[in-house]
């Protein structure tokens, strides 16, 4: 008896053990996502909508940082993108998430709200700029709001990552001074040499750039926002839009490749025939693996050319 009370001890001795065991790898394995950080990397899990913030977040954030973007296809409409359940599993797992807002991307707005998260952080870029809802959603065309979003969201990490605050003002201070230079330079350049130029635009993603670059944006601002929310223009909208390229009243026309209509591609060939030089612009990263900084100079050097050849 006393040989099988032995052998009763010490199986109960190992089964302890082993669960003891089993607890401390289940902690673990909480801890590793726990505050957001991927298990497999311990980086600082981030989720931004949009591919352009994302970029921008993961130049700021280094290799202390795991980006993942869900919007990313040249396709995807943002106003109607609906996160998949492997996306929602990103948000849950984020420490920090990025959305536009202003109505632009709602269902990815439900979804976070739908996943809280404890700690977890948010930016609502449009609650930080002040654009409400119904507003012009694009202020990643907007220099002036992509320097307030690259503060914040510097901000927002020295937060989350208190350990790493000195790594993250440097990140912060080759951004603005190095990785943007070549931005900052083409549209000083614009505004000196074109500054008051009249100028068209098939959509609202143009205007906070124009306005920056101190061109004379004269399209009826009606029209481009109809245009960028996928509704119809006025007639008497396209009729005054029909006839300022036709009498080439204005020098350049812009326009969002990603946003194709029947009578939009109507005016970008019409002012071809009409020898006014058509700029391109995209709404998301083009290719969809560039920088933003890349993304944006090459469609300012781009413009800068258009503006050269007017006549």
């Amino acid at each position: 008896m006393a040989g099988n009370k032995a052998v009763v001890h010490a199986s109960v001795t190992r089964l302890g053990t082993l669960a003891a065991m089993f607890a401390l790898l289940v902690t673990a394995a909480a801890c590793g996502t726990a505050g957001g950080s991927s298990s497999s990397s311990g980086k600082l899990a981030v989720v931004a909508t949009e591919n352009f913030w994302g970029s921008i977040l993961s130049q700021l954030g280094g290799d202390r940082v795991q980006v993942q973007s869900l919007i990313v296809s040249p396709d995807a409409d943002p106003h109607e993108f609906d996160p998949t359940p492997a996306d929602r599993a990103k948000l849950a797992r984020a420490k920090y998430v990025i959305v536009n807002g202003a109505g632009y991307d709602p269902k990815v707005q439900s979804a976070v709200d739908a996943t809280p998260v404890s700690g977890r952080q948010e930016l609502v870029v449009a609650n930080l700029i002040g654009v409400k809802e119904g507003g012009n959603p694009h202020m990643w065309y907007g220099p002036s709001y992509v320097r307030k979003v690259v503060d914040q969201m510097t901000e927002d990490l020295k937060k989350l990552d208190s350990a790493d605050a000195g790594f993250f003002d440097e990140q912060h201070s080759t951004f603005l001074s190095q990785g943007l230079k070549q931005y900052d330079d083409l549209r000083a350049k614009i505004k000196q040499q074109y500054a008051g130029t009249p100028v068209g635009a098939t959509e609202s993603i143009f205007v906070y750039l124009a306005d920056d670059l101190g061109l004379k944006l004269i399209t009826p601002a009606e029209y481009m926002t109809a245009i960028s929310e996928g509704s119809e223009p006025t007639a008497a909208d396209k009729a005054t839009f029909d006839a300022q390229i036709t009498n080439k009243q204005i020098k350049v026309l812009v326009f969002n490749t990603q946003n194709k209509t029947p009578d939009v591609d109507a005016l970008v060939n019409k002012a071809k025939s009409r020898n006014i030089p058509v700029a391109s612009v995209t709404e998301t990263l083009e290719p969809a693996s560039a920088k933003f900084q890349d993304w944006q100079s090459k469609q300012l050097r781009d413009l800068l050319a258009a503006l050269g050849s007017a006549r």
